[in-house]
């Protein structure tokens, strides 16, 4: 029995021309507003993450918190992030991406103010599980968009961008942030400030996110043609806060909406046929590389420690070393422009792998290990962005949200678990432990991203993908030709 179709909806010509009205409109200034909007809401995404981090310190000071307590926090965080990224794209595939990203962010909200007034660890507790709910949900609705709003050559940068945000300058500015707001309002307080902070500008996103449509992608694959031609002419204008744009038919409308296209959503999808191997493979490569960075990020300090440095000299050296993710993130964005998605993804995993071999058998000095520690983390950043933007490429629109949403969701799984693998090899045997784990994660990594079909250069609901079987769908592929 096969599969399901790959192809996204009922009217594959009707998407051939949206690939086609989205490669002539290529990128405008009404693009530049999306992607700030979303960026800055990724942006503080990371520093929430961060925030139980840097508030730890005073929460052990007021409560009497063990670290065991500060640890479940974070845990009940990325928990509820893995679940909020599952069903945020099982209700966006079903009502629209926009709806998601709009509850998500007043979930972020007030997650946040949950926190800023807790009493106790259980309320603090439930805030961070609010909070994580909307954070995860955000990052995969953002992804989703993006990919849905962009042309074919822009797509990967746009994407990539996210995690430039999110994952590069979030995480290389989050002290400075916190820092910032306590010297702004100290005293025992000053973490009560801290999570009242990260609801202002959320709360200014929601404002400003009015402004942002529905993609183009999920109208059309709902039958909405009309409000689709709307948004690609808001789109093509540059001005998205515009009552009135000038509409153009840049998907044909006769008979369009005489009776809307009916697109059944079945998340199972994704587990089936066609869509499974692109799903299994892509789980495998997010689970190694997710897992090998919070491993190390996780012990770095405590490995540092035990090499005979201080608390503040290995916290130092660890930002030292994360300098490298922020630049890894900028280069997977660039890339994503140039360079097919399997080609970024298996040169980078090599290097990663042989930048962990170095730090677990070669390094010697500090010196070594910094350049070293940068190095993999720039792979590292450089593997994660590039994921971000070939997982929303490889489902049609009808199951995207979830599909990119359950890809993600694996990755954070991976980062709950993986740090306790890695714990007892480093009790065991020490640095190389943990490094000979990430480098021979590193090479699962390559043999697994092989079987996945390339997207570059590709509609994202092509059928098929190159490197897979002939369609089983009588409706022919929704294609459009490789970029130069």
């Amino acid at each position: 029995m096969a599969g399901p179709a790959l192809s996204s909806g009922p009217d594959s010509p009707r998407v051939a021309e949206l690939d086609r009205a989205l490669d002539k409109i290529g990128v405008t200034r009404s693009h530049h507003t999306i992607i700030f909007l979303i960026l800055i809401g990724c942006l503080f995404d990371s520093f929430e993450q961060n925030a139980v981090g840097i508030v730890g310190p005073m929460l052990r000071q007021q409560w009497g918190l063990s670290a065991s307590d500060i640890g479940l926090l974070n845990t009940v965080t990325f928990t509820c992030a893995a679940i909020g990224r599952i069903v945020s794209g099982f209700i966006a595939d079903r009502y629209g991406r926009r709806v998601m990203l709009s509850l998500d962010l007043l979930l972020f909200t007030l997650g946040a103010g949950v926190c800023a007034m807790a009493p106790n660890f259980t309320v603090m507790a439930l805030g961070r599980a609010i909070v994580g709910f909307g954070l995860g949900g955000e990052i995969a609705i953002a992804v989703t968009m993006l990919a849905e709003f962009c042309s074919t050559r822009f797509r990967g940068t746009a994407v990539g961008l996210v995690n430039v945000g999110a994952g590069g300058l979030g995480n290389f500015l989050a002290p400075g942030f916190g820092l910032l707001v306590f010297w702004m309002f100290p005293g025992d307080n000053a973490w009560r400030w801290l999570f009242a902070c990260l609801m202002v500008p959320a709360l200014l996103g929601a404002f400003y996110r009015r402004y942002i449509p529905e993609t183009p992608r999920f109208l059309l694959s709902q039958g909405r043609v009309k409000e689709t031609n709307a948004v690609l002419s808001r789109l093509a204008s540059g001005r998205l806060s515009a009552k009135k744009v000038p509409q153009q038919q840049y998907i044909n409308e006769d008979g369009a909406d005489a009776q809307p296209a009916k697109v059944k959503v079945r998340v199972t999808e994704i587990f089936r046929g066609a869509l499974a191997r692109r799903t299994i493979p892509l789980c495998i490569t997010i689970w190694m590389t997710y897992g090998a960075q919070i491993s190390v990020l996780t012990l770095m300090p405590t490995i540092l420690v035990t090499l005979g440095y201080s608390m503040s000299k290995s916290l130092v050296f660890t930002m030292v070393m994360q300098g490298g993710s922020l630049l890894g993130a900028i280069a997977a964005s660039l890339l994503g422009f140039h360079f097919p998605r399997k080609r970024v993804l298996t040169a980078g995993a090599v290097c990663a792998c042989l930048a962990a071999l170095t730090i677990g058998f070669v390094a010697k000095s500090i010196a070594v290990i910094l350049v070293a520690g940068a190095v993999f983390q720039f792979f590292v950043l450089l593997l994660n962005t590039t994921i971000w933007i070939f997982a929303p490429e490889l489902y049609p629109t009808r199951v995207r949200a979830f599909g990119t949403a359950f890809i993600l969701a694996t990755g954070t799984a991976a980062g709950a678990l993986m740090p306790l693998v890695a714990g007892r090899l480093f009790d065991a045997f020490g640095l190389v432990g943990v490094f000979g784990l990430a480098a021979g994660m590193y090479a699962v990594f390559v043999i697994s991203v092989q079987s996945v079909p390339e997207t570059y250069g590709q509609s994202p609901d092509a059928l098929p993908l190159p490197g897979e079987g002939p369609a089983t769908d009588a409706t022919p592929a929704a294609k459009i030709a490789q970029p130069g």
